[in-house]
């Protein structure tokens, strides 16, 4: 079932539940994970391909991390998945359709998923970097679904992945500079300052400690001053530190939120961490 507001993006639970009346679509395929520089430069290639075609620009993207399955261990995220959902949006996405990617998906071939998708709206085309690839053993490669898309009538627009300083930006290298603290190269691959949103844990001596559905990529152990964002759309707004543990517990520090209580406390935290370039790796504290 697809959820509609004004001004923003459809968000439609899997392939099955697209209908015709979503209208003609130019499609692009990933997990988006950050919404990075490159996410960004990709998706304004999408919206501009979709326009030349008469088409909305849809992504589709994925409920959890493909490598879960395929690897059996998935990366720690750099993004909320409701985050994810506000980025595309803010990025013109005019579609969203979030994907479960489970063992049956895994052992799709691209055609077959190329035609749940053609069966169900008019599908315009893809939009792929050259070395993109998906469907089983990545056997959609730009050539592949190419191919398929002459038989099938719609087409295939490539365009090259961003780079910064002769290097494409990549969502691992991101994770990477945030593993080793320098969250100031994090900040200019992803466009913004790294954020992680957490629910609120309970805890012994009103401590506020942040709980995360699933793995977050974190940096090293230390004390970080961020910005802390909570209560409805995230209006409330406070600075302070959090300390993050030898163990991954991350602690918020604030005058402005350790005053919560267990009653009517806000169920989510977003924290943004302020880049520090001349001083990558904080201060260690376990």
């Amino acid at each position: 079932m697809a959820e509609a507001r004004p001004n923003h993006p459809e968000v439609i639970h899997g392939i099955e539940a697209l209908r015709p009346d979503h209208g003609r679509l130019f499609v692009v395929i990933g997990v988006f994970d950050g919404l990075h520089l490159g996410h960004l430069y990709l998706l304004r290639h999408l919206q501009v391909e979709a326009r030349a075609r008469g088409a909305r620009s849809a992504v589709i993207t994925f409920d959890h991390h493909p490598d879960e399955i395929l690897v059996g261990t998935a990366p720690p995220l750099l993004c909320d998945p409701d985050e994810r959902l506000e980025l595309l949006a803010d990025a013109g996405v005019e579609v969203t359709v979030v994907q479960t990617f489970d063992a049956a998906l895994r052992m799709t071939g691209y055609d077959a998923f190329v035609q749940r998708i053609a069966d169900r709206v008019d599908l315009a085309g893809f939009l792929m970097t050259p070395d993109a690839a998906f469907g089983y053993e990545r056997r959609g490669t730009v050539e592949t679904v190419r191919a398929l898309g002459r038989q099938r009538h719609y087409e295939v627009v490539v365009v090259p992945a961003l780079e910064l300083g002769g290097r494409q930006v990549r969502s691992s290298d991101i994770r990477a500079a945030i593993g080793e603290g320098d969250l100031g190269s994090a900040a200019t691959m992803l466009g913004r300052p790294y954020a992680v949103t957490g629910q609120i844990g309970s805890t012994p001596g009103a401590r506020v400690v942040l709980r995360f559905p699933m793995p977050v990529a974190l940096p090293p152990a230390g004390e970080y001053p961020v910005d802390i964002r909570f209560g409805p759309g995230d209006a409330a707004r406070a600075r302070g530190m959090v300390v993050i543990r030898v163990d991954g517990t991350v602690e918020v520090l604030s005058p402005g939120v350790a005053a919560l209580t267990v009653d009517g406390r806000p169920d989510r935290l977003r924290v943004t961490f302020s880049p520090v370039p001349d001083a990558p790796h904080a201060t260690s504290r376990a």
